[in-house]
């Protein structure tokens, strides 16, 4: 009996420990699902909301803003968008949440001036459709009248579109906003594309545990990881210098029913971009419209052309660098030579008897650079040429760019270094001839030229763009030379529909040959060019004007250099740069290249 009692004792005792172990377990599970749970609600709760939100929420937070770009205006002092963000809005109808879908599509077709049988019959189409898109990017004004009608089945989605509010400010400039193969969106072209990686920003991401069907596992481990949003990019573009650069090359185009054209302004003391544009162009908000592609890429940085004889002032820079000549230095002009068989003549076929180095400018006398180049020999005027920058990208920063071509110079037998010294048989692109010009009128130093002035990132932090020295391919005592001859060019040569009333303007004009793919030059087809600076004693811009194909003038002092003048008369006032002189006569020409030339001679080299 006791024996009995004592195992029935045995057995409450175990059951009781089995209970008591059950509930104890229990209760760490209880307080462990507690724990996790407090986890999700209050630590993880951002990232949880989002399983609760719709797919448009959860975008919102992984998908960054793209950053902002602006230009400034030395005019009123601030900073103006070239490309921001905007809200698009898309219309869309459930048709089977519809008790009436006749009635919703007339007051949807009174709303949005659309056809009504259109819109009765996309929502009459079956009677369970599920999602019908109705309008993308639809009016804000439109949206905002149909939210208020409630009309039932009918919803909309707002997302951030791009917006380009700088009409005439140039498209090759900008770029555009596209999408890639994914639907994200990406930068093409211009300061869109070359700096998307800036601007995009970073995409954020939600890695999350799922069960073997795929599902979300509400207390498995996620990781949330939000957008950081793209930086604001400043560009060193002046919007009035902009806005004016692009007008008068559009309507010079159009004057000379030319091909097309581009200027380029640079500030020549840092590199800094001004202005930069081309004709044609196009509008970034409808990109797609273009008639042909290639007006999206940007003749500045990607057409590289033989630049003709705005590449003299090279030439003759570096043989008064190499002491090789003076502005007074003369040689015989005979009218023609022959090199490797090949016959070399001035523009004008004329002999011209002996003359200067400063005429051989004003007159831009082939056979006159040839004779320099002479001076200097192959390898030191080909180390010049590469020193100028030529034969290699400039780096400004805008994608495609082409680096030109001046291999030729290295090729056996004389005649690739003669017809270079004139600018032919090389490829330059407009912006390396900017950059180069820039160091004859800076002192002789080669600047990378730059189109982004200071990069603003989302915490607030600024990183702002220095000059930066690529190169010092001529003297200061050289830059000074150059500087007074190309004044005479303008003042007494070819240049002089380049000028300005009051002010000394060094430049050079430049009617290029345009080379045929069946070798040789096309007939009747020319490039005008004219690159130049102001004032000359110490210039605050750098410009380049090229003219493509003109056809109802042939040489560049009747093309190029009148625009050049107009633009460089605009910049001078712009900058409120006061008159150096009266209206110009050639006896204070003279004495003004007499007085640089004297100054550089009694200088050190």
């Amino acid at each position: 009996m006791m024996m009995a009692e004592r195992r029935s004792r045995h057995s409450v005792d175990v059951a009781e420990g089995r209970l008591r172990f059950i509930l104890l377990a229990f209760l760490a599970a209880a307080g462990v699902i507690t724990i996790r749970l407090a986890t999700l609600q209050i630590l993880d709760y951002g990232q949880y909301s989002l399983f609760a939100s719709d797919q448009h929420e959860l975008e919102s937070q992984l998908l960054p803003t793209r950053g902002q770009v602006f230009v400034r205006d030395r005019a009123d002092g601030q900073l103006h968008p070239l490309a921001t963000n905007r809200i698009s809005w898309q219309i869309y109808a459930v048709p089977k949440e519809m008790s009436d879908p006749v009635d919703v599509a007339h007051k949807l077709a009174t709303a949005l001036g659309t056809p009504d049988v259109d819109m009765v019959a996309k929502l009459t189409k079956r009677p369970d459709d599920p999602y019908e898109q109705i309008q993308k990017d639809a009016d804000p004004a439109v949206v905002d009248a149909l939210k208020a009608l409630d009309l039932p089945g009918v919803g909309f989605v707002d997302s951030s579109a791009r917006l380009y509010p700088e009409k005439g400010l140039g498209g090759q400039l900008i770029g555009f906003l596209a999408t890639d193969d994914k639907g994200l969106p990406v930068g093409r072209y211009g300061v869109e594309g070359s700096f998307n990686e800036v601007l995009g920003g970073t995409p954020g991401s939600l890695l999350a545990e799922k069960d073997a069907s795929g599902r979300q596992l509400i207390i498995g481990q996620t990781d949330l990881k939000e957008a950081v949003n793209g930086s604001d990019v400043v560009l060193t573009i002046d919007r009035s210098i902009q806005y004016q650069a692009c007008t008068l090359i559009a309507q010079a185009v159009k004057d000379h029913q030319a091909d097309d054209g581009s200027i380029v302004v640079l500030e020549p003391g840092t590199g800094a971009v001004l202005a930069l544009c081309s004709s044609p162009d196009f509008d970034p908000s409808n990109y797609g419209k273009v008639p042909d592609l290639s007006v999206l890429n940007n003749p500045v940085t990607l057409d590289a052309y033989e630049p003709g004889s705005v590449f003299k002032a090279f030439t003759m820079a570096a043989g008064l660098d190499a002491n090789k000549i003076n502005p007074k230095s003369t040689y015989l002009d005979k009218g023609v030579e022959e090199i490797d068989n090949f016959k070399i003549k001035d523009s004008d076929g004329v002999a011209h008897g002996v003359q200067d180095m400063t005429t051989v400018l004003d007159e831009s006398l082939n056979l006159g650079t040839i004779f320099v180049q002479r001076q200097l020999g192959k390898d030191a005027f080909r180390q010049y040429v590469q020193a100028f920058g030529f034969g290699a990208k400039t780096g400004i920063g805008l994608t495609p760019e082409s680096k030109g071509d001046v291999s030729s110079l290295a090729k056996k037998g004389d005649i690739w270094a003669a017809t270079g010294s004139f600018g032919q048989g090389i490829t330059t692109t407009a912006i390396q001839l900017a950059a180069a010009y820039a160091s004859l009128a800076n002192g002789g130093r080669l600047l990378r030229p730059y189109i982004v002035d200071e990069i603003i990132h989302p915490d607030g932090t600024r990183e702002k763009t220095k000059p930066t020295v690529v190169s010092q391919p001529i003297t200061a005592r050289s830059s000074r030379l150059i500087t007074g001859m190309l004044v005479s060019v303008v003042e007494n040569g070819h240049g002089k529909k380049a000028g300005v009333p009051g002010y000394y303007v060094a430049g050079k004009t430049g009617t290029a040959q345009v080379a045929s793919s069946k070798g040789g030059y096309q007939k009747d087809v020319t490039i005008g060019s004219f690159a130049g600076y102001a004032p000359a004693s110490d210039p605050k811009f750098v410009m380049v004007v090229r003219i493509n194909h003109p056809r109802d003038v042939q040489w560049a002092e009747s093309s190029a250099a009148p625009l050049f003048g107009q633009m460089a008369k605009f910049l001078l006032s712009y900058f409120q740069v006061p008159p150096e002189r009266p209206v110009a006569t050639p006896k204070e020409t003279a004495l003004f290249t007499q007085t640089t030339s004297t100054a550089v001679a009694t200088s050190t080299h």
